[in-house]
């Protein structure tokens, strides 16, 4: 029996290559003068799917009727539908946990940017403003203050961690309460009334699909500070430009946007947001260690039936072999 080939549609972090050398038959789409026509002839053999970011939906997998398993390089899976894999028998794994910290850095860092307005004074200085006269006060403090991280997972857990020498009370709202000594609320208004930070952290796709809107940036108030770490596409970016233009809200901190790598342009006119390039995770150390969890999930699934990290969706399909 030969090596199992595995199909990367695009490219991904080197490690990924490098581990699974010598392991399987990689099959890099991206390289490929012809795409389809590689598809076409080797519907039958690719049995995996390494990805990092390339769309997989049922379509695709119908392409490939002998792939067994989608191995995603991320904690965010919204770029593979897991839901049209399982119907397929198609185990869908990603990389939780050894992220967590990094995001819940930059998730602090961006919010200490935010409040502060760091990123705005370091500006005013290198302009040379600061020889007109001191860069004005800022409006707001963290100590005090009350967060709401909408998604009280491991990401959620470690940014609350994180607040908490700050002086920085945490609620949170998930679909169901979890037992910790952080507040409940029951509703996302409910909770964007009751803090003036709000933090997201939770997934993307079409159920959190702009989940915050205009009504939910009414709620949270013109002391608000919006910072999300999750997805682009929680957030109604349109709405929350004119929030952040008409004082609905204080500022918002983004590190993830809807059509990345695009902006809205009313996000990059309003002097009150603080932007990042999606760089939640992008360390080197932390990069490789997804790649490394990437590579785990294939080999322990070639050789045990058992992926390391799989996804909810795949739950009734991970069963050890006989």
């Amino acid at each position: 029996m030969g090596l199992p080939v595995v199909l990367m549609p695009g490219r991904m972090n080197p490690v990924v290559a490098e581990g699974l050398d010598g392991k399987v038959e990689l099959i890099r789409l991206w390289e490929a003068a012809d795409p389809d026509a590689v598809l076409a002839e080797r519907r039958d053999d690719i049995v995996a799917v390494a990805t990092g970011g390339t769309r997989i939906d049922g379509a695709f997998l119908d392409k490939l009727p002998a792939v067994r398993i989608v191995a995603g390089f991320g904690v965010g899976y919204d770029q593979i539908d897991a839901a049209a894999a399982a119907e397929r028998g198609v185990v869908v794994t990603n990389t939780p946990g050894v992220l967590d910290d990094e995001v819940a850095d930059t998730a602090l860092g961006l919010l200490l940017m935010t409040v502060r307005e760091l990123p705005q004074a370091e500006r005013y200085l290198r302009a040379g403003k600061w020889r007109d006269g001191p860069y004005p006060l800022t409006k707001a403090t963290l100590h005090g203050r009350r967060m709401g991280i909408l998604g009280l997972g491991r990401i959620g857990q470690a940014i609350a961690d994180r607040v908490a020498p700050f002086g920085v009370s945490v609620g949170y709202h998930n679909r169901h309460r979890k037992d910790v000594e952080y507040h409940y609320y029951p509703s996302l208004l409910e909770m964007a009334r009751g803090v003036d930070i709000l933090m997201i952290v939770v997934p993307g796709g079409g159920d959190t699909r702009r989940l915050i809107d205009a009504e939910v940036l009414e709620a949270l108030g013109p002391d608000g500070i919006l910072i999300n770490v999750a997805r682009g596409t929680v957030v109604d970016e349109p709405a929350l430009a004119d929030a952040l233009r008409d004082g609905t809200i204080l500022a918002a901190g983004l590190d993830v946007f809807e059509d990345e790598p695009n902006v809205h342009p009313g996000l990059l006119d309003v002097p009150n947001a603080v932007l990042l390039p999606h760089v939640g995770s992008a360390t080197i150390p932390t990069r490789n260690a997804m790649g490394n969890l990437v590579v785990e999930n294939l080999l322990s699934w070639f050789s045990y039936g058992l992926p390391v990290t799989p996804v909810p969706e795949s739950a009734d399909l991970v069963k050890p072999r006989d």
